[in-house]
């Protein structure tokens, strides 16, 4: 396995940047199947957090990325070359875009009930809608009698 293969994936996953994101590096993880009972999100975490050394960085470089590999190696019980190999293998970040419509959720010739005719409203036509329909506004006499 050559070094070249690992620096495309993280090429591929930085998006041709320098640096990678946490958030990128547990993707990675993630998506290179690399998590189970030994390896696990939190040691992705505590790796990078471990790897990046000062609190106020919030990326790694190539070679900080490499020391991970070797911590996440450590924990799996595995050898780096054996870890490199397997995320060549499975090409690294996999990009999904957004999914497309649901059939029932999006297509509006599908609702029933209620929400076929528009949805559920506060307001009827035939029936009192307004304290005006209920009460007599008209003024009273002084003795309060209406005539």
């Amino acid at each position: 396995m050559e070094s070249t293969d690992l620096k495309s994936v993280f090429t591929k996953a930085t998006q041709g940047k320098a640096e990678m994101d946490g958030k990128t590096y547990a993707k990675i993880a993630k998506d290179c199947k690399l998590l189970d009972k030994k390896l696990t999100n939190t040691d992705v975490d505590l790796s990078f957090a471990k790897v990046k050394g000062n609190s106020s960085v919030r990326t790694i470089n190539y070679a900080t990325f490499l020391k991970g590999l070797e911590i996440w190696a450590q924990k799996k019980g595995v050898s780096v070359e054996a870890l490199s190999q397997q995320i060549v293998e499975n090409g690294g970040v996999q990009f999904k875009g957004t999914q497309g419509a649901s059939k029932f959720h999006d297509d509006k010739s599908l609702y029933t009930g209620v929400y076929k005719n528009g949805g559920p409203t506060n307001v009827d036509k035939d029936k009192i809608s307004s304290i005006s329909q209920t009460c007599d506004r008209t003024s009273a006499d002084v003795r309060g009698v209406k005539h």
